[in-house]
């Protein structure tokens, strides 16, 4: 799918084929008479009286080389209302192989100078398809041409609404490739075209990781033939030497599980189990497109977990890059092992204003919230509301679960520190992140997002059609835009 957004500042042509037109939520036509003809009002209002005006949209064919959008808009509509609307129109607007619409900008009775980005922003996001391996693709094209004096954005807006698409669309990219393509070895190579964008990338190698003692991470990607990294992505927006925002993600381009091999059956969706990392990288090059008034760090861990004749066997103990000691009681555990070596890694390297890390890491939080929030770990009062009101924001939705000292003992291991599962039984979420808190040595500030319930949808969402969603871009970059720069 191709869509093409054309500015033009000219007026509308009423004899213009296809057009957008806005209006409020009492379905008052009466300021459309100057962009319509008579004949079309009288039309289109007459059936307005026997429609169902349940629905926020109404495409109305005049002929077979014209037809009417309606849109409504309700009075105080919300950012992310904007964006369903779009994403709303897009459905209605996808037929056909070619299409040209008017969007005029004029008609809009709201008040709100950012509409049409956040309505526009909505139809990109859920027009993403990944047909990269089909052979035979259809090709579709939608051009919109956005016309009239109102409601214009700035090249300011332009550039954020394009950062977010780019940042999120590559997040959706990478966690949308197969494992035999986008394996750790071909995923370090990617995230150095970073660079381009401004970043500066280092990647870390197996043999820098065994000098660093980072045996956590190496441990889970031993039985592969491909490699294991430590990827970190920095970003320095502002001159000053202020402490940088960390951003760590779970980057196991396949799981099998390992020895604690996991069921054949929906195996294949094992593919986003580094969709952590993906929001992560996604997310730093979003900053750097939009330059961003801010300094910050991406970290991910990049390995395959595999079975092999020299794969991690359960019963094994490896020392962290903590010096804490692990009893690897399950390898399908194995995201919380990335994840300890780069909590603190980051944190003693970069020292860090805080920490915020994303990982596909439980089926648990999957039971308990299903695939409308991410669980929210954190030892800090203040992070976690900044990040449930900017989630809230942009409707990638988190909830607050549980951590306490108590849970500590679930985890308790009787050969070493700790073990990597709580065996007892129940909240394995909540012992899972309870895990990566061990790995905070200095008290900072920090956050751990389980997305395993959000990085997929297998029916789609708001802004996406099925598949790969991108979550986690968004959500960041409005904490740092609300709170950070």
């Amino acid at each position: 799918m191709s869509v093409t957004i054309n500015y033009k500042n000219n007026s509308l042509n009423k004899t213009s084929n296809n057009l957008v037109l806005f209006i409020d939520d009492k379905f008052n036509l009466n300021h459309l008479k100057k962009y319509i003809s008579k004949l079309e009002f009288t039309y289109i209002n007459d059936l307005l009286k026997v429609r169902d005006l349940k629905s926020n949209l109404f495409a109305f064919k005049l002929s077979s080389k014209k037809k009417i959008v309606l849109v409504s808009v309700k009075k105080n509509i919300t950012s992310s209302d904007m964006e369903n609307l779009g994403a709303e129109f897009y459905k209605t607007v996808n037929h056909g192989k070619k299409s040209e619409y008017f969007v005029n900008t004029d008609s809009l009775i709201n008040k709100d100078k950012n509409f049409i980005g956040y309505f526009l922003h909505g139809l990109k996001l859920k027009s993403y398809e990944f047909t990269k391996y089909k052979s035979k693709k259809e090709t579709k094209i939608i051009t919109l041409n956005v016309i009239g004096n109102k409601n214009t954005l700035t090249a300011g807006q332009k550039l954020k609404f394009k950062a977010l698409e780019e940042g999120t669309f590559f997040a959706r990219d990478l966690v949308s490739e197969p494992g035999n393509i986008l394996h750790p070895d071909e995923y370090a190579k990617r995230l150095k075209s970073l660079k381009k964008n401004g970043l500066k990338v280092t990647i870390y190698n197996e043999n820098n990781l065994k000098k660093l003692g980072m045996n956590a991470l190496l441990g889970v990607g031993q039985g592969s033939v491909r490699g294991s990294y430590l990827v970190t992505i920095e970003w320095k927006g502002i001159k000053n030497n202020s402490k940088p925002l960390a951003f760590i993600g779970k980057g196991v381009c396949f799981d099998t599980g390992g020895y604690s091999l996991k069921p054949a059956k929906f195996m294949e969706d094992m593919t986003y189990d580094m969709a952590g990392s993906a929001a992560v990288v996604g997310l730093m090059k979003s900053l750097a497109i939009r330059k961003a008034k801010v300094n910050a760090i991406g970290v991910v861990g990049l390995v395959e977990n595999m079975v092999s004749g020299n794969a991690q066997r359960p019963g094994d103990i490896v020392k962290s890059f903590s010096g804490k000691t692990i009893e690897i009681l399950n390898t399908d555990a194995e995201g919380r092992l990335v994840l300890a070596d780069a909590i603190t890694f980051t944190e003693k390297k970069f020292k860090p204003k805080f920490m915020i890390d994303l990982a596909t890491l439980t089926g648990a939080i999957i039971v308990s919230l299903g695939s409308e929030y991410a669980g929210l770990f954190s030892n800090n009062d203040k992070l976690s509301k900044e990040l449930i009101d900017a989630g809230n924001k942009v409707e990638e939705k988190l909830w607050r679960m549980p951590l306490n000292k108590n849970f500590d003992k679930l985890i308790n291991s009787k050969n070493a520190d700790m073990q990597n599962i709580n065996y007892v039984g129940g909240a394995g979420s909540t012992t899972a992140a309870q895990f990566l808190q061990r790995f905070i040595l200095k008290k900072t500030p920090w956050a751990h997002l389980d997305i395993a319930g959000m990085a997929f949808s297998k029916y789609g969402g708001a802004l996406n059609s099925g598949g790969a969603t991108g979550y986690g871009v968004r959500l960041l970059n409005q904490l740092i835009e609300d709170y950070y720069e």
